[in-house]
């Protein structure tokens, strides 16, 4: 790690801070809708599995030591523990599931899109799983609760990642900024 990728990685944890605590609950599910899945896609998008896993620990870890940046500006064990938590816990699964597809298939946008559809419903396994156990409900309803109300909107987030971050994270490949490998090099010409 060079002081470029820890500064890329500070950044976009910086981002995850900004993202997660902005959420607009909703009456029918104990589970907010927020911008924090946005964050780990842009995140995961623009720095790769490494250093986009990393970046979603370092968030996770700063929420759970106190700081706000979980849903509703909520931090501590207890948001993490409570009925919510598998899905925060959940975004280092995307960041693996996703990363390892924007590592191997860096420009492929199926593959990409596949990733990140794969990553988010091991996220949402992992979080109604916890939210059944945590919220005395059967799994289910915790699908019907943590899941169902937010596909359309996690689908949205992925179409934006993919318009936005592509070019992003081109254009720190040409300023230099990010780390291009070998076959990298040869498929951007």
């Amino acid at each position: 790690m060079n002081t470029k990728n820890l500064a890329l990685i500070g950044l976009m944890s910086a981002v995850l801070c900004i993202l997660g605590p902005i959420s607009l609950p909703i009456p029918i599910s104990p589970v907010p809708i927020s911008l924090g899945m946005l964050g780990v896609y842009l995140t995961v998008y623009i720095l790769g599995m490494k250093k986009g896993t990393i970046s979603v620990c370092i968030y996770l870890l700063l929420g759970l030591v106190g700081l706000p940046v979980f849903t509703a500006f909520g931090s501590g064990i207890g948001k993490v523990l409570g009925p919510t938590g598998g899905y925060l816990l959940g975004y280092i699964f995307i960041a693996l599931i996703f990363g390892f597809f924007i590592d191997k298939w860096k420009t492929n946008q199926v593959f990409i899109f596949l990733g990140m559809i794969l990553g988010t419903a091991v996220c949402y396994l992992l979080g109604t799983a916890w939210l059944a156990k945590q919220g005395g409900m059967s799994f289910a309803a915790a699908l019907a609760a943590g899941v169902l109300p937010f596909i359309p909107g996690d689908l949205a987030k992925i179409v934006l990642t993919m318009l936005v971050a592509a070019p992003v994270r081109g254009a720190l490949w040409k300023a230099g900024i990010l780390e291009m490998h070998l076959e990298e090099k040869v498929q951007e010409g």
